[in-house]
């Protein structure tokens, strides 16, 4: 028996629309993130509905094949329905289930809408209610069958998905014009999910890159275009090189309320690796760190490497001077030539100059959200610490690198930021 959640205020209000307030929509939409908690109540508010209005009436579950379906919707639903004494029975063999509470029963069938074939198996059957997981999934045809099988009197529509393409047929003739068709519109991100918790959260970010992390962590609708770095994919970024690297560089793009970015820098042959990296963003942690947290992540990142320059954000200039007294890190300040060195680092990704590995999961989530605004040549100022950093390597020490240094070797101190 599974534990029963615990649920927040957006997951609370799909469970009890029809029940309150809202109880005049025609139905209801739900989208956002993956991981928040949107199919559960959906599926489970689906079932109380129906048992609140109707008795040996007909409703339809529906994925994008039925495999899926029984995985990801109906196992976990079951194990939620025990608990409130429903009794189940699932015939694998017709794909439909029946379900029962003391003397009510409703039966509930399972589609598959995989393909435009899938509209033909919907067809004819009479409907209280459906369900759609995951509906941006399934062909057009078959999501308006379904609709259409709902025609008994107090029937209701329940919509679930993750975000696509703002030109998916579903955003533009469902989720715009919502209102007018009177359905209770949604969304949903993973802070709506209690259950899910932080490290899981971090976990989940560091799945997904460009389009795919804005619509499944930020719950966006969003296009894919207009990068900054539109060439790069998954296959774009390698893992960190064996052996021992001719030299090192560090570049920080430092902030207190907006997120620090640094990078370690090896060069192996011809070639810069980007192999570690540490970012703290004091707006998702809740804690701003101080100077000195800041300057102890830096040496931990240096170890006892042979760094041979320290490249800082030009507008640090305290935090470089911080370094200077802490350490024996040489500092060099960034060129901030915004265009020049975007354009810098496009050129030196393209010819393998540099190379981003895989363990840098804040720079391949930035390289997937890096745009330009809106008709202007500038990109925008949101997502672009990871990108800063980088670009003040390229353009500071790739592109114009300082006279030969001797190398220094970050000191491990008993200070108290150490």
């Amino acid at each position: 028996m599974s534990r029963f959640p615990s649920f927040s205020k957006k997951q609370a209000r799909v469970l009890s629309f029809w029940a309150s307030p809202d109880a005049g929509f025609h139905g209801v939409i739900c989208d956002g993130a993956i991981r928040s908690g949107k199919s559960t109540c959906m599926s489970l508010s689906f079932v109380l509905w129906a048992f609140f209005h109707f008795h040996e009436q007909t409703f339809a579950f529906c994925g994008k094949t039925i495999s899926s379906l029984k995985r990801n919707l109906i196992a976990p639903l079951l194990s939620f329905l025990e608990p409130l004494g429903f009794s189940a029975k699932l015939s694998h063999s017709r794909n439909c289930l029946d379900l029962s509470i003391g003397s009510l029963t409703n039966r509930f069938f399972l589609f598959g809408g995989k393909d435009q074939s899938s509209a033909s198996l919907i067809q004819g059957i009479t409907l209280a209610g459906v369900l759609l997981d995951e509906v941006t999934l399934m062909p057009r045809s078959f999501v308006e069958q379904a609709v259409a099988r709902c025609s008994l009197e107090d029937s209701l529509l329940w919509f679930n998905c993750n975000p696509d393409s703002p030109s998916h047929w579903f955003y533009q003739d469902w989720i715009l014009p919502a209102n007018a068709k009177n359905l209770l519109y949604l969304h949903f991100s993973m802070d709506d999910n209690p259950s899910l918790s932080p490290k899981v959260r971090k976990r989940y970010e560091a799945l997904y890159a460009g389009p795919f992390y804005q619509r499944f962590v930020l719950g966006e609708w969003t296009a894919s275009q207009d990068l900054v770095y539109p060439f790069l994919s998954a296959d774009s970024f390698c893992n960190v090189p064996q052996g021992s690297a001719q030299e090192y560089v560090i570049s920080c793009d430092y902030g207190t309320v907006n997120p620090s970015s640094f990078g370690l820098w090896a060069k192996f042959q011809d070639t810069w690796y980007r192999v570690d990296e540490y970012y703290y963003d004091s707006k998702f942690f809740g804690v701003q760190r101080t100077d000195d947290e800041h300057l102890a992540a830096l040496l931990e990142l240096a170890g006892d490497k042979n760094v041979r320059c320290v490249i800082v954000d030009p507008s640090a200039a305290s935090f470089r001077t911080l370094i200077q007294k802490h350490s024996a890190l040489k500092t060099i300040p960034a060129q901030n030539h915004v265009l020049d060195g975007i354009r810098q680092v496009s050129v030196a990704l393209k010819q393998g100059k540099i190379r981003i590995c895989r363990n840098c999961i804040h720079s391949i989530r930035e390289f997937g959200l890096y745009r330009w605004k809106e008709n202007a040549d500038v990109p925008q100022k949101v997502h672009d610490h990871a990108m800063d950093d980088i670009r003040y390597f390229v353009s500071t020490f790739l592109h114009n690198p300082p006279s030969s240094t001797p190398a220094f070797a970050a000191p491990r101190r008993s200070n108290h930021w150490s």
